[in-house]
């Protein structure tokens, strides 16, 4: 593996633990009832290969598990993920 391989995939890595972050964040939020990190960020930020982090961030916080959208998007969006790194792995 190359060291430009290995830099997307830090990168991925570090992006998908600030997606994983920002579920906490807006779950905290809206505990406390405050303004909250909107679904739309979410789901740019899950496309932009933060799909893992957003995953694992509903179930393990237990925040968005109700609303289809994010039942439906987020995984979808998952998918796009893998398959973008697999063509830019490829190449």
């Amino acid at each position: 593996m190359g060291e430009i391989t290995k830099a997307l995939f830090l990168l991925i890595l570090i992006w998908n633990l600030i997606t994983f972050i920002l579920i906490k964040i807006d779950k905290t939020r809206a505990i406390k009832g405050r303004r909250r990190v909107s679904e739309r960020t979410f789901f740019i930020a899950a496309f932009l290969f933060g799909a893992i982090g957003v995953w694992a961030g509903m179930y393990i916080f237990r925040h968005k598990t109700r609303h289809w959208t994010f039942k439906i998007i987020i995984p979808l969006a998952a998918v796009c993920n893998f398959y973008l790194v697999y063509l830019l792995h490829s190449f």
